[in-house]
C-alpha cells in the first residue's frame, strides 16, 4: 500500500561549499535523483555529486513526486534501483520509463543504476527479464570492460557489487561498455545516457542494511553468502570507488571541489 505523498516531501540537499580555487566553476544546477523506496538514498553517488558542487533534487515518483517536463533546470538525472521490476504494471513504473525519453531527446546526462538501467533499456526497446535458469547476482562478481569502456575509463575494478535477479539485452544502437557472466550486459551508453547493472552507489551502511533486510535473497541460485559480501568488499571496493570517481567526472565533466571525488565516493 502506498503511503501519503506528503510524508515524503521533495528534498533538495545543499552542495558542499567549493574550495577557494579560481578554476572551480561548477554547473550550479541540481542533479535530479529518482529513488524508489521511502528509506532509499543515493549513497556515495550522491556524495560524489555533491562534491562536484551539485545540490540533489530528490524525488520519489512512487509516492507522488512529479518528474520535470524538461531537464533545462538540472545538470543531469540519475534513476536508482529498487526491488520492483521494469516489467511491473504499476503506473509509476510506466511513467518513469516514459519520462526517460526527456533526457534522451534533450541529449542530457542520464544515469540508470540497476532498476534505472533496466528502465533505460526498456525505454530503448530492449528486453528486460529474469535469468533463464533463475540465477541472481547478489554480491561481488567479475566485470569485463569492452574497448569502448576502457576508452571512457582506463581503470575498471575486477569485481563490482550487484543486487539483482533481472537483466537486460543490449538495446539497438547502444554501446556496450562492460560485460559479465550470468548477465552479459553490465554497462551501456547511448549519447549522454548510461546504464549500469551493478551498484557503485552502495556504502558500507547500505551493505549492512541490504544483507540484513534482504537476507532471504541470499538463498537464491548464484547469490553470494553474506560473509562474502564483506570479505569481497575489502578486496574490491577501493577500485570500484576510484572507478566511480572517474566515471562521474566524465559523465558531468566537472572539476572536483571541496573533497577529492575518491573520498566523496564513500
Amino acid at each position: 500500500m502506498l503511503l501519503p505523498t506528503d510524508m515524503f516531501p521533495r528534498i533538495a540537499t545543499p552542495p558542499l561549499q567549493p574550495a577557494d580555487r579560481p578554476d572551480a566553476a561548477p554547473d550550479p544546477r541540481p542533479v535530479l535523483i529518482v529513488l524508489h523506496q521511502e528509506t532509499s538514498t543515493p549513497g556515495r553517488v550522491g556524495n560524489a555529486l555533491r562534491a562536484l558542487g551539485h545540490p540533489l533534487d530528490i524525488r520519489r515518483p512512487r509516492f507522488g513526486d512529479p518528474l520535470p517536463a524538461t531537464l533545462d533546470g538540472h545538470a543531469g538525472a540519475a534513476v536508482f534501483g529498487g526491488p520492483m521490476s521494469a516489467n511491473d504494471p504499476d503506473d509509476y513504473i510506466r511513467r518513469e520509463i516514459d519520462w526517460i525519453s526527456v533526457p534522451l531527446q534533450e541529449d542530457r546526462p542520464f544515469l540508470g543504476i540497476c532498476l534505472g538501467a533496466q528502465m533505460l533499456a526498456a525505454q530503448l526497446g530492449a528486453k528486460v527479464s529474469p535469468h533463464p535458469q533463475g540465477r541472481a547476482e547478489i554480491g561481488y562478481y567479475d566485470i569485463r570492460p569492452t574497448a569502448a569502456g576502457l576508452a571512457m575509463c582506463p581503470q575498471w575494478p575486477r569485481q563490482v557489487y550487484h543486487w539483482h535477479c533481472e537483466g537486460f539485452e543490449l538495446p539497438v544502437g547502444a554501446e556496450l561498455l562492460a560485460e559479465g557472466g550470468d548477465f552479459p550486459v553490465q554497462a551501456i551508453r547511448t549519447g549522454n545516457a548510461y546504464g549500469l547493472q551493478f551498484h557503485p552507489d552502495v556504502t558500507w551502511a547500505m551493505l549492512h542494511r541490504w544483507t540484513t533486510k534482504g537476507h532471504e535473497r541470499l538463498d537464491l541460485p548464484g547469490a553470494r553468502p553474506r560473509r562474502d559480501h564483506f570479505a569481497d568488499r575489502a578486496l574490491h571496493d577501493a577500485a570500484e570507488r576510484a572507478w566511480l570517481a572517474d566515471f562521474l567526472d566524465h559523465w558531468l565533466t566537472r572539476t572536483p571541489l571541496a573533497m577529492p571525488l575518491r573520498e566523496a565516493a564513500e
